[in-house]
């Protein structure tokens, strides 16, 4: 049980890794582009917000936790976790040596759904009212977020060239630069908000699972164990991604930029304050840039890498829940 429980602890230090690691290019790809921060300057102020975002999320964990599922106790929901912990890193390494951006979130709880159906399928004990988490925390904020970053951009936009309509487009530029630098900071500080309660509420789940804490205990090296591993991943950054998000995807501004910014931050403040809604970073982001980048009178958006980024979004839950179930069958023995 002891080696199991280090087993699933040592998997979720690295999915929060991978997590800050891939999605560093939400907040640093936009002000890297336009040349408002430099690469090692940008990485360090995603690195840093990121982990006070997580340091944050802890009074947020509890009810996010709530709304998830229940683990069986013992062997069985340790080796449930560890499947889906496994399914969702590899499929996230996949994604990202392509370059790809995606949602570590969603990935997760698809890994979950498919590891309790590995489960079901031995007539074993599975995660109770997993299904209802599958349609109310991935398949609806997959469907809905983009949709509502993607206006949220593209109508921003406008009251923003309104405001600078008699400003000389260099000073423009420069102003929004340095506002660029409040975007990233923001995004980041969201994407640790949000993404953060996810390993917290993996390793608390193990931690109750294994029988060495209570339910709706939060112990406080949990949450520095997750700011830690999302911290060191942002601040070695996922470059491939980056690139794709600023250089393939889009050709934007500094203006439109810094509207695509504050959209995406403000989607998952709300998500992760006000709903207690897992809304990936990398999805609002990338759709904000769509948004703030089709508002333009040139073509700036690249259908076909977005295409291409649109097949792995919805390719993720169906991938997950097949890996997850197949590594649940591999590991089943361990239970």
């Amino acid at each position: 049980m002891v080696f199991l429980l280090c087993l699933v602890i040592a998997f979720a230090a690295f999915f929060a890794f991978l997590n800050g690691f891939r999605d560093a290019s939400a907040a640093v790809a936009l002000p890297v582009r336009t040349r408002a921060l430099t690469p090692s300057l940008a990485v360090l102020l995603a690195a840093v917000f990121n982990c006070l975002g997580t340091l944050s999320s802890v009074v947020l964990t509890a009810a996010f936790a709530e709304r998830l599922f229940v683990v069986p106790p013992g062997r069985q929901g340790l080796v449930l976790l560890l499947s889906a912990l496994t399914a969702a890193s590899l499929w996230g390494l996949y994604l990202w040596w392509r370059g790809y951006p995606s949602s570590s979130t969603h990935a997760l709880i698809s890994a979950l759904v498919g590891a309790s159906l590995g489960s079901a399928l031995l007539g074993r004990p599975a995660l109770e009212d997993i299904n209802a988490t599958m349609l109310s925390l991935v398949l609806l904020p997959l469907l809905v977020s983009p949709v509502v970053a993607v206006v949220l951009g593209f109508l921003g936009v406008v009251p923003t060239s309104w405001a600078a309509r008699n400003t000389a487009p260099s000073k423009v530029n420069r102003r929004m630069r340095q506002l660029q630098s409040v975007g990233g900071a923001a995004v980041a500080f969201g994407h640790g908000l949000q993404d953060g309660q996810r390993t917290t509420a993996v390793v608390l789940f193990a931690l109750v699972a294994a029988g060495v804490l209570g339910a709706g205990d939060i112990p406080l090296w949990v949450v520095l164990f997750t700011a830690v591993f999302l911290t060191a991943g942002t601040v070695v950054g996922g470059w491939r991604i980056s690139y794709t998000l600023g250089n393939r995807l889009v050709r934007l501004d500094p203006m439109r930029g810094f509207v695509a910014q504050m959209a995406a931050a403000g989607l998952l403040f709300v998500g992760a304050i006000g709903l207690h809604m897992p809304l990936s970073t990398t999805h609002t982001v990338t759709a904000a840039v769509v948004g703030a980048g089709s508002n333009q009178r040139f073509a700036a958006i690249n259908g076909r890498v977005m295409a291409r980024i649109a097949g792995a979004w919805v390719a993720t839950p169906v991938a997950c829940v097949l890996l997850g179930a197949v590594f649940f069958l591999a590991l089943s023995p361990l239970s």
